[in-house]
């Protein structure tokens, strides 16, 4: 008798959206209900988050929230993990926040809620972090793709920050990354109508990095990761906060930063065995040291 998680592994690798996909056991992936996580690519050395709120386009709920940020530390802390790439589905990465949960919040309730702390968590992970974005990416769910480090989109994706039209603003970075992303006058634009823009835009505004057909978003963003975390972990998280540096301080500040951790990496294992596998011609085999 076939069980459930094979028959539901053979239906998404025939529709194409999953391809090289390991399903972690329950054991190990945790016990989670909104989320899907499994390790994924020829050596499941990639992490893989899946929001999995399909009626409601995933949006984030404190609930579903508290798992990412569950589900981010623990692949941060799992040395076999090279790379994490967070996704959602074909219609929606993630259509925003959950308007229903924050309609009667006030200020006293948003004061002791750890719903921001636990988006931040996206943010936070030394691990590199790839959006792999199809559909709606709306609010706090473009805010969310904007707290990864690479973005890839499909060809019908959607971008916006809308909260405006709900008389509020954007409150998890949308006024703040979309700036450092597209600059000023296209990020007020966003913000100050609503307005949605397309993949191509996205794209061109430089948002995006590639667009891909839907159903090869997925499979590109893994093959990404793939390639990230062969590389030393050592030097993919110092590589991560040097580039996250340069938004947040002067540029004679992180060139000095940029020095210092570039002298650092040559008290690794791993500028070691990178060099001498470079002199030697050979595939450098690091053990991120």
């Amino acid at each position: 008798m076939t069980s459930c998680s094979t028959v539901r592994k053979m239906f998404l690798m025939k529709v194409g959206y999953l391809r090289n996909v390991r399903y972690l056991t329950d054991s190990v992936a945790g016990n989670y209900q909104y989320i899907k996580v499994s390790k994924v690519g020829s050596r499941s050395n990639v992490g893989l988050i899946q929001l999995n709120r399909p009626k409601a386009l995933n949006a984030l709920c404190n609930p579903l929230l508290k798992e990412v940020a569950q589900a981010m530390t623990a692949f941060g802390k799992d040395s076999s993990v090279g790379a994490i790439v967070l996704t959602g589905n074909e219609k929606a990465f993630a259509a925003g926040a959950d308007i229903k949960e924050m309609e009667d919040k006030t200020y006293a309730s948003w004061m002791t809620s750890n719903m921001h702390q636990d988006l931040d968590c996206v943010a936070k992970v030394r691990k590199p972090v790839i959006a792999a974005v199809n559909g709606f990416a709306l609010g706090g769910g473009c805010e969310m793709a904007m707290m990864c480090d690479i973005i890839y989109a499909g060809e019908k994706s959607r971008f916006g920050q809308p909260e405006i039209l709900l008389g509020i603003i954007p409150g998890a970075g949308g006024t703040q990354r979309l700036i450092r992303s597209v600059g000023k006058s296209k990020a007020m634009e966003m913000v100050l109508t609503g307005n949605q823009i397309t993949a191509q835009e996205a794209e061109k505004m430089g948002l995006v990095s590639k667009l891909f057909p839907v159903e090869k978003v997925l499979e590109e963003s893994i093959k990404l990761g793939e390639k990230i975390a062969s590389n030393s972990q050592i030097a993919n998280m110092v590589a991560k906060e040097c580039c996250n540096a340069a938004y947040e301080t002067t540029l004679k500040e992180g060139l000095h930063l940029e020095k210092r951790m570039f002298h650092a990496t040559f008290a690794t294992k791993d500028q070691k065995e990178g060099m001498a596998a470079f002199v030697e011609k050979r595939k450098a085999n690091f053990t991120n040291e």
